[in-house]
């Protein structure tokens, strides 16, 4: 005899969609789909894979309709310590050291910042790299890390910002053309001349594709004028781009915004 039940059929729908939002993978979500065009339908008529995403990734509630068709506060010596400089991997570049310096502060619990273009629009982040510069032409060799870091995620205020920032990273200060949807938790970082991991807590969606890397407090203090300064050797961010199958168009400073599907994509 045949004692296979579907729960969907015999359970009825409300203890049905309880134990299926319960999933907390999207592939399971697709895998439950797939079992058969009753769970299929079922899937797709309680929105359970929209309400999985809204649980994951919050920010997406802010969508407003679906279509379908760097900077550094402060830089030393410029353009030779450019904050473009985190973009090379390498402690030399063209025959001269690579990396960014702040200008030089008197004050040890000052802090800078760095805001970076994303190669998305719409993504995921995980982690965030950075390595300090270690000065090994200076006596002592230091290296000049911050004493922590703190990272937000956000969009332009307006469009008018964005074609303003086209030219990201760049030495000038531009934090207050920018809305932070995510700011996350303060971490310490260490005196020590490697590429240093800080993973967030949990995947964050950035909306409109800028990061900005907080650097609080200097560790370094320079032997020849007395003042301190933060110099990084090269960033690296660890995510996913959602491009191009899914796109971002005008985000708003209430934080609504459209979600473009590209079809075609798949």
């Amino acid at each position: 005899m045949d004692t296979r039940v579907d729960f969907v059929q015999r359970l009825g729908a409300d203890v049905s969609l309880n134990i299926l939002l319960r999933l907390n993978d999207p592939a399971d979500v697709v895998r439950a789909a797939s079992v058969s065009c009753l769970w299929h339908q079922f899937v797709a008529t309680n929105g359970i894979s929209k309400q999985l995403c809204l649980r994951k990734f919050p920010q997406l509630s802010r969508i407003a309709r679906i279509t379908e068709p760097g900077s550094a506060s402060s830089t030393d010596h410029y353009p030779d310590e450019s904050i473009v400089n985190t973009l090379v991997p390498r402690d030399r570049y063209q025959d001269l050291p690579s990396y960014w310096s702040s200008i030089g502060h008197s004050d040890p619990n000052a802090s800078k910042t760095l805001v970076y273009k994303l190669k998305a629009d719409l993504c995921v982040i995980t982690e965030i790299k950075i390595q300090p510069f270690k000065v090994y032409f200076h006596h002592g060799k230091p290296i000049c890390s911050a004493n922590s870091v703190r990272f937000r995620l956000g969009h332009p205020k307006s469009s008018r910002d964005k074609s303003d920032l086209l030219h990201l990273p760049q030495q000038q200060p531009a934090d207050d053309k920018f809305i932070w949807t995510y700011t996350s938790e303060e971490f310490p970082m260490r005196q020590e001349n490697r590429l240093q991991q800080f993973k967030l807590p949990e995947s964050v969606l950035c909306i409109g594709g800028y990061l900005q890397i907080e650097l609080l407090g200097i560790a370094e203090r320079c032997d020849i004028d007395d003042l301190f300064y933060i110099c990084i050797r090269h960033v690296k961010v660890r995510g996913k781009p959602l491009s191009p199958a899914f796109g971002v168009q005008n985000v708003e400073p209430s934080g609504d915004f459209v979600l473009e599907y590209k079809r075609e994509v798949f």
